[in-house]
Protein backbone atom coordinates (compact mmCIF):
# COMPACT_ATOMS: atom_id res chain seq x y z
CA UNK A 1 0.00 0.00 0.00
CA UNK A 2 1.37 3.43 -0.72
CA UNK A 3 0.39 7.10 0.98
CA UNK A 4 -2.34 9.11 -0.03
CA UNK A 5 -1.34 13.00 0.18
CA UNK A 6 -3.34 14.93 1.93
CA UNK A 7 -3.11 19.06 2.04
CA UNK A 8 -3.15 20.56 5.19
CA UNK A 9 -5.83 23.36 4.95
CA UNK A 10 -3.91 25.56 8.21
CA UNK A 11 -0.43 25.26 7.48
CA UNK A 12 -0.56 24.64 3.50
CA UNK A 13 1.56 21.77 3.43
CA UNK A 14 1.75 18.18 2.06
CA UNK A 15 1.37 15.40 4.76
CA UNK A 16 0.87 12.09 3.81
CA UNK A 17 -1.90 9.30 5.40
CA UNK A 18 -0.72 5.43 4.79
CA UNK A 19 -4.84 5.39 3.43
CA UNK A 20 -4.11 3.08 0.48
CA UNK A 21 -3.10 5.64 -1.74
CA UNK A 22 -3.39 3.31 -5.17
CA UNK A 23 -7.21 3.04 -4.04
CA UNK A 24 -7.86 6.70 -2.63
CA UNK A 25 -6.39 7.87 -6.37
CA UNK A 26 -8.31 5.81 -8.57
CA UNK A 27 -11.48 6.39 -6.80
CA UNK A 28 -11.06 10.58 -7.34
CA UNK A 29 -10.18 9.70 -10.38
CA UNK A 30 -13.32 7.59 -11.07
CA UNK A 31 -15.45 9.59 -9.79
CA UNK A 32 -13.82 12.72 -11.81
CA UNK A 33 -14.78 10.76 -14.84
CA UNK A 34 -18.19 10.16 -13.55
CA UNK A 35 -18.92 13.61 -13.16
CA UNK A 36 -17.51 14.57 -16.87
CA UNK A 37 -19.66 12.11 -18.28
CA UNK A 38 -22.52 13.43 -16.86
CA UNK A 39 -21.49 16.69 -17.29
CA UNK A 40 -20.85 16.30 -21.04
CA UNK A 41 -24.45 14.35 -21.67
CA UNK A 42 -26.35 16.75 -19.39
CA UNK A 43 -27.82 14.08 -17.30
CA UNK A 44 -27.55 16.03 -14.27
CA UNK A 45 -29.94 18.98 -15.43
CA UNK A 46 -31.71 16.70 -18.12
CA UNK A 47 -31.98 19.89 -20.72
CA UNK A 48 -34.69 19.54 -23.76
CA UNK A 49 -34.60 18.57 -26.43
CA UNK A 50 -34.31 20.46 -29.89
CA UNK A 51 -35.05 17.58 -32.44
CA UNK A 52 -38.22 16.66 -34.20
CA UNK A 53 -39.10 13.72 -32.64
CA UNK A 54 -38.49 14.02 -29.09
CA UNK A 55 -41.88 16.38 -28.45
CA UNK A 56 -39.30 18.74 -26.54
CA UNK A 57 -38.67 16.59 -23.12
CA UNK A 58 -36.45 15.38 -21.83
CA UNK A 59 -36.25 11.49 -21.75
CA UNK A 60 -33.41 10.11 -19.86
CA UNK A 61 -33.86 7.03 -21.97
CA UNK A 62 -33.54 8.82 -25.00
CA UNK A 63 -30.27 10.39 -23.67
CA UNK A 64 -28.62 7.17 -22.03
CA UNK A 65 -28.94 5.95 -25.75
CA UNK A 66 -28.42 8.99 -27.57
CA UNK A 67 -31.42 9.40 -29.44
CA UNK A 68 -31.99 13.21 -29.10
CA UNK A 69 -30.85 16.15 -29.89
CA UNK A 70 -29.67 17.96 -26.48
CA UNK A 71 -30.12 21.67 -26.59
CA UNK A 72 -27.35 22.02 -23.96
CA UNK A 73 -25.29 18.91 -23.96
CA UNK A 74 -21.93 19.47 -25.12
CA UNK A 75 -22.40 15.46 -26.70
CA UNK A 76 -25.28 13.77 -28.59
CA UNK A 77 -24.16 10.47 -28.44
CA UNK A 78 -25.67 9.23 -25.06
CA UNK A 79 -24.16 7.88 -21.79
CA UNK A 80 -23.65 4.38 -23.67
CA UNK A 81 -21.50 5.54 -26.02
CA UNK A 82 -19.86 7.57 -23.73
CA UNK A 83 -19.46 5.19 -21.63
CA UNK A 84 -17.58 3.01 -24.55
CA UNK A 85 -15.48 4.87 -25.14
CA UNK A 86 -14.05 6.01 -21.56
CA UNK A 87 -13.92 1.96 -21.33
CA UNK A 88 -11.98 2.24 -24.56
CA UNK A 89 -9.62 5.42 -23.23
CA UNK A 90 -8.72 3.59 -20.21
CA UNK A 91 -7.82 -0.06 -21.87
CA UNK A 92 -5.46 1.81 -24.48
CA UNK A 93 -3.88 4.00 -21.47
CA UNK A 94 -3.21 0.58 -18.97
CA UNK A 95 -2.22 -1.40 -22.16
CA UNK A 96 0.35 1.04 -23.24
CA UNK A 97 -1.38 0.87 -26.60
CA UNK A 98 1.01 3.85 -28.54
CA UNK A 99 -1.22 6.73 -30.09
CA UNK A 100 -3.48 9.57 -30.19
CA UNK A 101 -7.00 9.69 -30.09
CA UNK A 102 -9.12 11.28 -33.49
CA UNK A 103 -12.69 12.01 -33.69
CA UNK A 104 -13.79 12.82 -37.42
CA UNK A 105 -16.64 14.53 -36.73
CA UNK A 106 -17.22 16.55 -33.45
CA UNK A 107 -20.60 18.09 -33.39
CA UNK A 108 -20.30 20.15 -29.81
CA UNK A 109 -17.15 18.15 -28.92
CA UNK A 110 -18.25 16.20 -25.84
CA UNK A 111 -16.28 12.65 -27.13
CA UNK A 112 -13.28 14.60 -27.56
CA UNK A 113 -13.43 16.42 -24.33
CA UNK A 114 -14.02 13.03 -21.97
CA UNK A 115 -11.20 11.55 -23.71
CA UNK A 116 -8.56 14.86 -22.87
CA UNK A 117 -10.25 14.11 -19.55
CA UNK A 118 -9.26 10.92 -19.28
CA UNK A 119 -5.75 12.07 -20.23
CA UNK A 120 -5.26 14.69 -17.76
CA UNK A 121 -6.90 12.46 -14.97
CA UNK A 122 -4.36 9.70 -15.67
CA UNK A 123 -1.31 12.32 -16.02
CA UNK A 124 -1.47 11.20 -19.60
CA UNK A 125 1.23 13.70 -21.31
CA UNK A 126 2.58 12.37 -24.26
CA UNK A 127 -1.09 11.48 -26.34
CA UNK A 128 -2.74 14.18 -28.48
CA UNK A 129 -6.68 15.04 -28.95
CA UNK A 130 -7.43 15.22 -32.77
CA UNK A 131 -10.64 17.17 -33.41
CA UNK A 132 -11.70 16.81 -37.17
CA UNK A 133 -14.63 18.61 -38.55
CA UNK A 134 -15.65 20.95 -41.37
CA UNK A 135 -17.46 23.18 -38.46
CA UNK A 136 -19.61 23.98 -41.07
CA UNK A 137 -22.16 20.99 -40.84
CA UNK A 138 -21.93 17.81 -43.56
CA UNK A 139 -21.46 18.06 -47.38
CA UNK A 140 -23.76 17.72 -49.49
CA UNK A 141 -23.39 14.64 -51.36
CA UNK A 142 -20.80 14.06 -53.85
CA UNK A 143 -22.92 13.34 -57.42
CA UNK A 144 -19.12 10.88 -57.71
CA UNK A 145 -20.77 8.63 -54.54
CA UNK A 146 -24.17 7.29 -55.30
CA UNK A 147 -24.08 5.64 -52.14
CA UNK A 148 -25.03 9.26 -50.65
CA UNK A 149 -27.65 10.27 -53.07
CA UNK A 150 -30.57 11.65 -51.22
CA UNK A 151 -28.91 12.18 -48.61
CA UNK A 152 -30.03 15.15 -46.49
CA UNK A 153 -27.54 15.52 -43.27
CA UNK A 154 -26.12 19.11 -45.07
CA UNK A 155 -30.11 20.98 -44.46
CA UNK A 156 -29.84 19.88 -40.70
CA UNK A 157 -28.87 23.47 -39.27
CA UNK A 158 -28.13 22.37 -35.52
CA UNK A 159 -25.55 20.00 -36.98
CA UNK A 160 -22.99 22.96 -37.98
CA UNK A 161 -21.03 23.97 -34.58
CA UNK A 162 -18.16 26.53 -34.92
CA UNK A 163 -14.95 26.00 -34.26
CA UNK A 164 -14.92 28.48 -31.38
CA UNK A 165 -18.26 27.45 -29.55
CA UNK A 166 -15.99 23.92 -29.22
CA UNK A 167 -13.03 25.41 -28.07
CA UNK A 168 -15.20 27.40 -25.54
CA UNK A 169 -16.51 23.98 -24.13
CA UNK A 170 -13.21 22.47 -24.00
CA UNK A 171 -12.36 25.59 -22.18
CA UNK A 172 -15.26 25.94 -19.42
CA UNK A 173 -13.78 22.28 -18.92
CA UNK A 174 -10.56 23.35 -17.88
CA UNK A 175 -9.40 20.76 -20.72
CA UNK A 176 -8.27 23.09 -23.68
CA UNK A 177 -4.39 22.88 -23.66
CA UNK A 178 -1.62 22.18 -26.47
CA UNK A 179 -2.74 18.34 -25.91
CA UNK A 180 -6.03 19.49 -28.09
CA UNK A 181 -5.39 19.94 -31.90
CA UNK A 182 -8.00 20.84 -34.42
CA UNK A 183 -8.47 20.12 -37.71
CA UNK A 184 -10.90 21.98 -39.55
CA UNK A 185 -12.11 21.15 -43.27
CA UNK A 186 -13.69 18.33 -45.25
CA UNK A 187 -11.99 15.70 -44.29
CA UNK A 188 -10.55 14.48 -48.03
CA UNK A 189 -9.20 17.98 -47.62
CA UNK A 190 -7.42 17.44 -44.18
CA UNK A 191 -6.81 14.07 -42.99
CA UNK A 192 -4.58 12.83 -45.55
CA UNK A 193 -2.12 15.38 -44.83
CA UNK A 194 -2.37 15.70 -40.93
CA UNK A 195 0.68 15.55 -39.04
CA UNK A 196 -0.87 12.48 -37.36
CA UNK A 197 2.10 9.56 -36.89
CA UNK A 198 0.16 6.99 -34.93
CA UNK A 199 -3.84 6.16 -33.22
CA UNK A 200 -4.87 4.20 -30.11
CA UNK A 201 -8.21 5.23 -30.87
CA UNK A 202 -10.09 6.25 -34.33
CA UNK A 203 -13.63 7.55 -33.84
CA UNK A 204 -15.63 7.61 -36.75
CA UNK A 205 -18.84 10.08 -36.86
CA UNK A 206 -19.08 11.56 -40.59
CA UNK A 207 -22.52 10.36 -40.67
CA UNK A 208 -22.01 9.65 -44.29
CA UNK A 209 -20.65 6.83 -46.72
CA UNK A 210 -17.79 9.59 -48.51
CA UNK A 211 -16.96 11.34 -44.76
CA UNK A 212 -16.62 7.33 -43.33
CA UNK A 213 -14.72 6.42 -46.25
CA UNK A 214 -12.57 9.76 -46.49
CA UNK A 215 -11.81 8.75 -43.01
CA UNK A 216 -10.93 5.64 -43.45
CA UNK A 217 -8.91 6.10 -46.19
CA UNK A 218 -6.69 8.28 -44.50
CA UNK A 219 -6.57 7.06 -41.06
CA UNK A 220 -7.16 3.39 -40.71
CA UNK A 221 -3.25 2.27 -41.40
CA UNK A 222 -2.24 4.37 -38.92
CA UNK A 223 -3.92 2.76 -36.01
CA UNK A 224 -1.46 0.73 -33.41
CA UNK A 225 -2.29 -3.06 -33.25
CA UNK A 226 -4.87 -3.47 -30.57
CA UNK A 227 -6.02 -0.25 -30.89
CA UNK A 228 -9.60 0.46 -31.42
CA UNK A 229 -12.41 1.67 -34.16
CA UNK A 230 -15.25 3.34 -33.13
CA UNK A 231 -18.12 3.91 -35.76
CA UNK A 232 -20.84 6.27 -34.07
CA UNK A 233 -23.54 5.97 -36.82
CA UNK A 234 -23.08 2.34 -37.77
CA UNK A 235 -26.54 1.46 -37.18
CA UNK A 236 -28.65 4.63 -38.05
CA UNK A 237 -27.04 5.27 -41.12
CA UNK A 238 -26.58 3.13 -44.21
CA UNK A 239 -24.43 5.05 -45.97
CA UNK A 240 -21.87 4.95 -43.19
CA UNK A 241 -22.74 0.99 -42.92
CA UNK A 242 -21.73 0.29 -45.93
CA UNK A 243 -18.62 2.24 -46.25
CA UNK A 244 -17.76 0.18 -43.43
CA UNK A 245 -18.55 -3.05 -45.19
CA UNK A 246 -16.45 -2.06 -48.49
CA UNK A 247 -13.38 -0.91 -46.59
CA UNK A 248 -13.66 -3.83 -44.18
CA UNK A 249 -13.86 -6.15 -47.14
CA UNK A 250 -11.35 -4.35 -49.92
CA UNK A 251 -8.98 -4.58 -46.34
CA UNK A 252 -9.91 -8.06 -45.21
CA UNK A 253 -10.36 -7.49 -41.86
CA UNK A 254 -12.20 -9.80 -39.38
CA UNK A 255 -11.80 -8.10 -36.32
CA UNK A 256 -15.61 -8.57 -34.61
CA UNK A 257 -17.77 -5.90 -34.82
CA UNK A 258 -18.79 -5.36 -31.25
CA UNK A 259 -22.42 -3.70 -30.75
CA UNK A 260 -22.41 -0.80 -27.93
CA UNK A 261 -26.05 0.53 -28.16
CA UNK A 262 -27.88 -0.45 -31.37
CA UNK A 263 -26.23 2.37 -33.04
CA UNK A 264 -22.49 2.91 -32.25
CA UNK A 265 -20.17 -0.51 -33.09
CA UNK A 266 -16.45 -1.20 -32.58
CA UNK A 267 -13.78 -3.26 -33.34
CA UNK A 268 -10.22 -3.96 -31.82
CA UNK A 269 -7.53 -3.70 -35.05
CA UNK A 270 -5.71 -6.84 -35.15
CA UNK A 271 -7.88 -9.04 -33.12
CA UNK A 272 -8.58 -11.55 -35.77
CA UNK A 273 -6.84 -10.09 -38.57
Amino acid sequence: MGQAKIKDNNLGEVEYANDAAGFFESDLRALYIDLLQKTLTNEIYGDLPMDPWSGGKYDPAKRALGRDWPSQAMTMIGAQRLANLRQLTETVIREGVPGDFIETGVWRGGACILVRGILKAYGVTDRRVWVADSFEGLPPPDPDCPQDAGDKHHTWAPLAISQEEVKNNFSKLGLLDDQVKFLKGWFKDTLPAAPIERLAILRLDGDMYGSTMDALLALYSKVSRGGFVIVDDFGAVLGCRQAIADFRAANNITSPIIDIDGVGVFWRVGAQG
